[in-house]
């Protein structure tokens, strides 16, 4: 896939990392002149730029790209730079910061394909580790594994399920768990699984697809 990553700092770097480890090929966008030097010496491709303006994302040929995530600390320029992505035709994938609050992601999560909060992954993960639960903190998850937030539809299969009890492929994980609308936790034991509700998955990378169709029951979001 060809993907641009808008933004080079610590979340963009090492998704960008990661991406290009799996094959994929990856454009950097920043205009920091610090970064571009970071990412041209780490061997990416990268255009030097402000990632909100159409022209710069043109320049980085999002008319071909397959995706793009808003990764920079400034959240409008996340949210410009997905649009544009949007626009032509990229899954596209912005990052919150430490601000995030429901009024935040009630105006952004339906113009973007997944909204990525760093900070509160972290915190779930950490917290599980603390309670004793068998997952590595973030910090040690290794390239080969992935996560994703899903969102289940009506009609999804799982519904009326408990969360704990859910049957993935691979061992894949489920850490964290949200109604709609509402900031992710552990789930509790007796947690059952309604429609609209988010589902933080850890998984291997080449098995994504076939957790979200589990979550989905196939069905195109």
């Amino acid at each position: 896939m060809r993907i641009i990553i808008v933004g080079f700092g610590r979340v963009g770097r090492r998704t960008a990392r990661t991406l290009r480890d799996e094959g994929h090929d990856v454009i950097i966008v920043d205009n920091d002149i610090d970064k571009v030097e970071r990412a041209e010496d780490a061997g990416f491709t990268v255009i030097q730029g402000d990632g909100s303006e159409d022209e710069v994302l043109t320049q980085a040929g999002v008319a071909d790209a397959d995706a793009l995530g808003g990764f920079t600390g400034d959240l409008n320029t996340n949210f410009a730079a997905c649009v544009v992505g949007d626009a032509n035709g990229c899954r596209t994938v912005i990052r919150v910061s430490e601000d995030f609050n429901t009024e935040l992601y009630d105006r952004y999560s339906d113009n973007v394909d997944e909204v990525v909060y760093p900070e509160r992954l972290g915190a779930a993960g950490a917290k599980t580790a603390l309670l004793g639960g068998d997952f590595n903190v973030l910090a040690d998850i290794t390239e080969q594994l992935s996560v994703a937030s899903i969102t289940v539809p009506d009609g999804s299969p799982v519904i009326g399920q408990r969360v704990v009890d859910l049957d993935l492929p691979n061992d894949a994980q489920i850490y964290a768990h949200g109604r709609e609308d509402e900031p992710m936790t552990i789930p509790l034991p007796q947690t059952t699984v309604e429609a609209g509700d988010s589902l933080a998955v850890i998984t291997s990378s080449e098995t994504i697809t076939a957790i979200r169709d589990r979550l989905t029951g196939g069905q195109v979001a």
